[in-house]
């Protein structure tokens, strides 16, 4: 698929598989999916916390309990740091050191490791950012993996609005913060960087230390 091509479908099923992920509704009324990002603040005003009462340990920081849900049989390391809002899904893995920011949504199965930084993001299921990464104002489909020290970046140098672009059109999203969009089974070798306002297509795999923006169609391999 050429970039062009690409660039004419650009709607969430293009990127992820949303039936059955328990938070489908955050992507109702998005024409392309990074808008379901303006939309996790008042999705979770709807959810009641329930960290007072789910069986934490000694050490792990929260912050805002009363805005913070976990699903059963998440695991929280010592010394992990969660402030809410953030629902996070059945099954969970938040490992030591991990730095959640707010407004952060996962899906089952996911593991958010350790020095990993999270903020105003979409998890679907089995997501896994085990060490060193931050993922900004980005979504991440099912099965992605990313390695070791990968930083989804979310801010143009400039401080201006993202834009979209391909060679022959241009979106603004409207956003100043947008970090990337990361398709279902999409692979991000250790030490890459994303570029503000990277859409990365199903099934990509990145070699490390790439550092690399714009438009990946699926199945490529960005080396």
């Amino acid at each position: 698929m050429s970039r062009n091509a690409l660039m004419k479908d650009l709607s969430t099923s293009a990127f992820f598989e949303t039936r059955g992920y328990i938070h489908e509704k955050l992507f109702n009324g998005c024409h392309y999916p990074w808008e379901a990002l303006s939309q996790i603040g008042e999705y979770l005003k709807n959810v009641r916390g329930n960290a007072e009462e789910y069986d934490l340990p000694l050490g792990s920081w929260i912050i805002h309990p009363e805005t913070v849900f976990f699903e059963e049989d998440c695991i929280v390391e010592p010394g992990a740091y969660i402030q809410g809002p953030c629902y996070i899904g059945r099954g969970t893995i938040i490992r030591n050191g991990a730095y959640i920011r707010g407004n952060v949504v996962t899906g089952t199965h996911c593991v958010i490791g350790h020095t990993t930084e999270i903020k105003n993001s979409i998890l679907l299921n089995a997501v896994h950012a085990a060490h060193f990464a931050y993922i900004g104002d980005s979504i991440l489909g099912n099965n992605v993996n990313l390695g070791a020290g990968v930083k989804l970046a979310n801010l143009r140098l400039d401080g201006n609005q993202i834009i979209i672009e391909s060679d022959d059109d241009k979106i603004n999203t409207g956003l100043r913060k947008f970090g990337a969009i990361i398709g279902d089974g999409s692979q991000i070798g250790c030490n890459a960087v994303c570029n503000p306002g990277t859409l990365v297509g199903q099934k990509s795999v990145w070699h490390p230390c790439i550092n690399k923006g714009g438009i990946i169609a699926a199945g490529s391999i960005v080396k």
